[in-house]
């Protein structure tokens, strides 16, 4: 049910063969995002090209509402921003720029990969797949993640239990998940945009544009 390809080199990873066909079979096409853009994170930014992790945790359950990279709403779509609202209100407040393009792929093509902890979700029900053994995918990817420092951002209380899976020369900031529910929290004011780019210029990377492209 699930388009492997373009996995490139995380096809590798002994989760797409040990773990995917046990969670394919309790799976329908219902499931958000449709089961074409299950992998869209890891497809978009391959290993040698991820520069910075940003860790939800699960896709947005509204039909076509999630696209597979977390926190990225179709452009097309028209409703409610809920987390990405806020989240533009945090690169405002943090860099002083503007975003209101909700498709996250820019970003994702500037080397950010936009994982969730758990990938699919069923309509209206969120958190219902948080249990379903999408976690040995998670930590796999940050395995392979840890060759060489890169900027990990982990929002919420799912992502901030992935932080042993990192190796101790990142940059790792941790905070509240944008929701609504939690971003009064400490979400807000946290900087991450700012932090993230500023380790990077110290490292001689170009930062990442964080507003519209």
């Amino acid at each position: 049910m699930f388009d492997l390809t373009g996995l490139g080199e995380w096809a590798t990873l002994p989760f797409f063969a040990d773990d995917l066909p046990g969670i394919a079979t309790k799976l329908d096409d219902t499931i958000l995002p449709p089961p074409a853009l299950t992998f869209a994170a890891l497809k978009r930014c391959q290993p040698a090209d991820t520069r910075v992790i940003i860790l939800g945790q699960d896709p947005y359950h509204t039909p076509g509402k999630a696209d597979g990279l977390a926190f990225s709403i179709p452009d097309e779509f028209g409703g409610r921003l809920d987390s990405l609202g806020n989240i533009f209100k945090e690169i405002q407040n943090d860099t002083g720029r503007i975003r209101s393009k909700t498709s996250l792929d820019d970003w994702a093509d500037q080397g950010v990969l936009l994982l969730n902890t758990a990938l699919t979700v069923p309509p209206g029900q969120p958190k219902a797949h948080a249990s379903l053994g999408w976690s040995k995918l998670v930590a796999q990817v940050l395995g392979r993640l840890n060759d060489r420092p890169r900027a990990a951002i982990l929002w919420g209380g799912p992502a901030q239990a992935y932080a042993k899976h990192l190796a101790q020369h990142h940059l790792t900031l941790q905070s509240p998940h944008p929701s609504p529910l939690s971003a009064h929290r400490g979400f807000f004011g946290s900087g991450p945009f700012s932090k993230v780019n500023q380790w990077l210029i110290e490292r001689g990377q170009v930062p990442i544009n964080w507003a519209d492209p």
